[in-house]
This record gives C-alpha cells, structure tokens and sequence, in this order.
C-alpha cells in the first residue's frame, strides 16, 4: 500500500509538471522579439548626455544594439574592450554600435573612462528599453544579448551571447553581411 501511495503521488507530481511546463512561456517583461520583426525604436542619452535614436540609423547603415548586465564587471569590461579594440573597423565600415544597460549614466561613464571606451554606452536606468526589448531580468539586470539592426530598421539578427571573446568578431562580421 505505501508503495501505491508513493507511486500515485511521482505520477501525480511529474503529470503536474508535465502540464504546467506545456505551453509556458519564457519569463520575460515584453513580447518575445524575433528575427524579420521590426526593431522596437528608441532614444536614450549616453554618459555624457548625448541622445541616440535607433531610427536615425534607418537608411543609413546597420546598427549593432547589445544589452550587458553591469557596467565594470569582468564579463562586461571583456565583451566592451573587444569592441574598443576593433572600434576602427567598424567605423570604417559604418556599423554603428550601441552598448546599452540599466547602469546610471555616472557608472556608465566611469566605465568608459577606465576602460578608454570609444563608442556610445546608453543607459536605460528607468528600464522601459531593456524591457520593450524582453532582456530585463528580475535580478535587475539585462541579459547579455545582441540585435543586429539592418538599414531598413529590421532585427536581421539576436545573439544570446555566450563567446564574449569573440562577440566583436562575430557581430562585426555579421553586420558586414548586411551591407
């Protein structure tokens, strides 16, 4: 008898969860985006207060929009300095890079000044971007992940990002796909 007992209580638990995981959705903030989807506009103002808008860019060049977590962390400080170092061709090539996060613009720039960042980190202290974008977490940081904008304003690609070594390399040649 105690074995049916057990037995009814893991096939009743592992049905439980069997149903309960069908159909879930990811948690996220905002509806999920998806490559051919227009990305979602924005305007946000770097460490210094100059504001960049995502439809600027629009019939101009592609854009690279990549959420990290927090400004000055080892993981962070790897994925922005590979960036810096391969700033040259991507300015050559006119692929514009936009670093965002829910940093302050104070933690941003002091990011950038110990790091000799050369290109724009936004801050989204107030959040309403990462979560348009669904990359906010409850923790109350972004997940590290990557659009890649074409000319024409449409997500042409998202990263998850996990290589953070070679997420410069992978994003420069990826945007280079779309000129």
């Amino acid at each position: 008898m105690k074995a049916f007992i057990y037995f009814l209580f893991f096939a009743v638990s592992f049905n439980f969860v069997s149903l309960a995981n069908t159909g879930a959705k990811k948690d996220s903030t905002a509806s999920e985006l998806k490559v051919g989807m227009k990305a979602p506009n924005f305007t946000l103002r770097d460490a210094f207060g100059k504001a960049y808008t995502l439809s600027s860019f629009k019939g101009k060049q592609p854009v690279v929009v990549y959420f990290y977590p927090k400004a000055g962390t080892p993981g962070c400080t790897k994925e922005a300095c590979g960036i810096r170092d391969d700033w040259s061709k991507f300015k050559k090539n006119k692929i514009q890079v936009l670093g965002i996060s829910v940093d302050t613009k104070p933690e941003i720039k002091s990011f950038i000044k110990i790091n000799k960042l050369n290109f724009p980190l936004l801050s989204d202290a107030n959040k309403e971007v990462s979560k348009t974008y669904g990359v906010y977490q409850k923790n109350g940081y972004d997940k590290r992940v990557t659009f890649i904008v074409d000319k024409k304003g449409i997500i042409a690609r998202i990263i998850d990002v996990t290589d953070i070594a070679g997420h410069a390399a992978e994003v420069f040649k990826t945007a280079m796909a779309l000129k």
